[in-house]
């Protein structure tokens, strides 16, 4: 089997001929726990993300390079989708703002208010931007929950994969889990499901009696 490697959710993404931003999360086909795309967020924060499929990962670790040119990155499908809302008067006297349904898309996703100012014109309205996840497909953010069978234990920080079939081996503790003297890495087979929250079917102490592990040679 080949070397796992690590992706590492914050890690710097290269194009072939130069850098094209950073991993802000990955997508993940929850029935073959496999990655299946990157989004990433050019660095200068002025263009829009970009989902990456993962075969077009040459390598992963501390720099993820991509095979292919920034003109090619920037062909490839956006990693959100925005939308423009009225600020109105609506259901039982509350703003628009305040209650609304989220509009069905062919995707699943996180609605993500950046209360962007709205645009010239006199418009009241306000920015929605949702994050863009194929049909059947979770992501997977740094800073998501960890949960043990009795209770949170952390954070994720990335994740461990088999790059032959792109298969997920590992989840990683963020710094401040309750080992933070060690490097924490949950196998995925104890992994019951994988989202918002991933929750696990170890207990607090069953997750802290897991070795050490070398974040370049996980066992």
């Amino acid at each position: 089997m080949a070397e796992a490697t690590e992706f590492i959710i914050g890690s710097e993404v290269a194009c072939s001929d130069g850098a094209c931003g950073k991993l802000r999360r990955v997508v993940i086909d929850p029935v073959a726990r496999a990655i299946t795309h990157l989004a990433v967020e050019p660095s200068h924060g002025q263009a829009a993300g970009r989902l990456v499929p993962i075969d077009l990962v040459a390598s992963a670790g501390k720099e993820i390079r991509l095979r292919c040119t920034k003109s090619e990155f920037d062909a490839l499908e956006e990693a959100d989708e925005s939308q423009f809302l009225p600020r109105e008067r609506g259901h039982l006297g509350y703003d628009r703002v305040d209650v609304y349904t989220l509009p069905y898309y062919g995707f699943g996703g996180r609605n993500l208010d950046r209360g962007i100012p709205p645009p010239r014109g006199g418009a009241d309205v306000h920015q929605t931007t949702y994050d863009r996840i194929p049909v059947g497909e979770v992501e997977a953010r740094r800073g998501d929950h960890v949960e043990a069978t009795d209770g949170p234990i952390g954070r994720v920080k990335g994740l461990v994969v088999d790059p032959s079939d792109h298969h997920v081996t590992h989840v990683l503790l963020d710094e401040g889990h309750l080992w933070g003297e060690k490097t924490v890495a949950i196998p995925i087979g104890a992994v019951t499901r994988v989202g918002e929250i991933i929750r696990l079917s170890l207990s607090k102490d069953e997750v802290g009696a897991l070795p050490s592990v070398d974040l370049d040679h996980p066992e």
